[in-house]
């Protein structure tokens, strides 16, 4: 029986997860998160489901430590997966595959190789990204692919729901693959990273509005950030107004509309003032003059 070690975190690593197992490969240890407190969880667990089915789990702060190391190393892995989990791991680590080291990344690979790639795309008004499953080199995202499927990005879409499109295709790439990888006749394609970016993460004052840029841009940073990420967010007479959702087109729903440095109409379709909720009488009441935020 193919033996494997797996590195997961999120609904996209318990859906890996259950792809293996569905497969009949034998897990023989798993390695995991902790959920961050200070983080909003809105997806699965991987080590509720890892003791669910029985498998060996583990949640190092640091999967490169000696001691780590020595375990995953008793449990003989034919084969190293990584599926959403957020550390690069050691050549040391990745030597210990027999057969192959493999991870999904979420994009068309070699375009946005490295961090949030999903809100990279968004962000940079993509309108097609995808899945990649690879091989695990020494420097991240830059081996071999074995795997990929692309998905449309439509004109409104958020960040969830581009990730929503892309962990399905995810699966599905490594569930059509799997058998041919087990036998050893899985395709091999080499990057060529000169057609390829490299993007490092963002954090959450990445989603200040820069309003002299054009409407669509502004728009496509609201819908990369949207929750149940952090939020775009400007400030006016000093208080922090978060917009959710914005229209490039006009709705009947529209709180409010602004422009941006193109003087295009831009439509504000849900805003928190302050972490709270802000309906169109309740903005105009506090807001007469519009959206014109602190510069």
């Amino acid at each position: 029986m193919v033996k494997a070690v797996v590195f997961a975190y999120h609904t996209i690593g318990v859906n890996a997860l259950k792809v293996l197992l569905n497969h009949k490969v034998k897990v023989s240890l798993v390695l995991t998160h902790e959920d961050n407190p200070d983080e909003l969880i809105w997806f699965e667990s991987v080590k509720k489901l890892a003791k669910k089915e029985g498998l060996k789990v583990i949640t190092p702060e640091n999967p490169n430590q000696s001691q780590i190391i020595k375990k995953i190393k008793r449990a003989k892995p034919d084969f190293i997966f990584s599926f959403y989990y957020r550390h690069m791991l050691s050549e040391e680590i990745l030597k210990l595959a027999k057969r192959g080291a493999y991870n999904l990344h979420g994009s068309l690979l070699p375009k946005y190789r490295g961090r949030v790639p999903i809100n990279w795309a968004i962000i940079h008004g993509e309108k097609e990204t995808g899945a990649s499953l690879h091989v695990m080199t020494k420097k991240p995202d830059q081996g071999d692919i074995v795997a990929q499927k692309k998905v449309p990005i439509e004109i409104d879409d958020t960040a969830k729901e581009v990730f929503d499109k892309v962990s399905d295709a995810a699966i599905r790439a490594l569930d059509e693959v799997l058998p041919a990888l087990l036998k050893g006749k899985a395709r091999h394609q080499k990057q060529n990273l000169k057609k390829g970016s490299y993007f490092g993460g963002r954090k959450a004052e990445d989603g200040r509005i820069n309003w002299a840029q054009s409407s669509l841009a502004i728009h496509n940073l609201v819908r990369a950030v949207a929750p149940p990420y952090p939020g775009a967010f400007t400030f006016i007479q000093g208080q922090k107004l978060s917009i959710l959702r914005t229209s490039l087109t006009h709705t009947n729903d529209a709180i409010a509309k602004t422009v941006g440095g193109d003087g295009k109409n831009l439509y504000l379709l849900a805003l928190e003032l302050d972490g709270q909720p802000l309906d169109a009488e309740e903005f105009k009441k506090r807001f007469p003059q519009g959206v014109r935020p602190d510069l």
